[in-house]
């Protein structure tokens, strides 16, 4: 069954629709324009933003359920590309398999919304749990460098990530401008368009570089201008999604801007750590799925307690 929809949650949709077309067009006049040039990754980027914009809007119109699906098979995509990525020891092959089982059962503590389960089970239960599984094979070399890394993983792409969702259970009663699907947009969008900004400021006016061993493409101008962007971003976006008042949206803005930055920073760091670029090849144009959601991870259960403190 189809759950309504807010007509603001509507209206976003929509405009994204017509931004993506734009952008479309505009991709289109640039091949166009200069065929010599190498306009394959662009054309590879707005083709990937055109799926993952359909899918993640057909999962926000169908229902509360289809979202809380649709998350959870974004941290399934992102731990099982985590997983590919770190060395892990033949022994703890069990240990991942509960790894992986520890997604729909914290799926399904968010859509049940049993609130204090949800924030306990993974840094508290499961951080027992791993070690314990971890100990019992008995295999001493390499244990800490392992037990880290799956808590780090599990923490990253079902913990952290996990807050998106739960934002999609709050009661709608705390958002009566757009509901709580107007708080997912609002979040996702404005974490997706502050890495778009970034990456524009830094090629415009980039000079600085803010981290030289992590990632040669940040740049201090870049992430200054895109936080600035995402602020005006989230002012507007609040106006029409949120019951935020202008001095909420603009810190909810930074504080999105500020998060997605380091988000993006720490994902670089363990690909510069395992000497790769990309952390999968599943996002034309993107990467993989953890190269896309490195910022929502940060992003998420900040404004996720931002948001509550506020407003219920």
């Amino acid at each position: 069954m189809i759950d309504p929809l807010a007509p603001p949650v509507w209206w976003t949709l929509g405009g994204l629709v017509l931004l993506l077309a734009v952008a479309s067009a505009v991709t289109a006049a640039l091949r166009w324009r200069f065929p010599a040039r190498d306009w394959r990754e662009l054309s590879d980027r707005i083709r990937s933003w055109w799926v993952l914009f359909g899918v993640f809007a057909g999962a926000i119109a169908l229902s509360r359920t289809a979202s809380l699906v649709f998350l959870g098979l974004m941290s399934f995509l992102a731990l099982k590309e985590f997983f590919s990525l770190i060395p892990t020891r033949r022994v703890d092959r069990k240990v991942l398999l509960w790894a992986y089982l520890a997604i729909p059962v914290q799926y399904y503590w968010i859509a049940t919304d049993w609130y204090q389960m949800f924030l306990i089970f993974v840094p508290v239960y499961l951080f027992l749990l791993i070690p314990a599984i971890m100990v019992i094979a008995g295999e001493t070399r390499g244990f800490l460098r392992a037990a880290s890394s799956l808590h780090w993983g599990v923490m990253i792409c079902v913990f952290l990530l996990g807050h998106a969702a739960q934002l999609r259970v709050v009661p709608d009663a705390g958002n009566p401008v757009a509901g709580a699907a107007g708080w997912l947009l609002f979040l996702v969008i404005t974490t997706e368009l502050n890495d778009v900004f970034q990456f524009l400021w830094g090629k415009s006016v980039g000079r600085t570089r803010a981290a030289p061993g992590l990632s040669p493409r940040k740049t201090v101008e870049g992430a200054l201008g895109g936080i600035a962007t995402t602020v005006l971003v989230a002012w507007a976006l609040a106006q029409v999604l949120t019951p935020f008042s202008t001095a909420e949206a603009l810190m909810a803005g930074a504080l999105i801007g500020f998060a997605g930055f380091f988000g993006d920073l720490t994902i670089s760091a363990l690909k510069r750590d395992l000497g790769i670029k990309d952390s999968g090849s599943l996002i034309p144009g993107h990467g993989g799925v953890l190269d896309r959601l490195d910022s929502l991870a940060f992003t998420a259960p900040l404004f996720f307690h931002f948001t509550i403190f506020l407003h219920y």
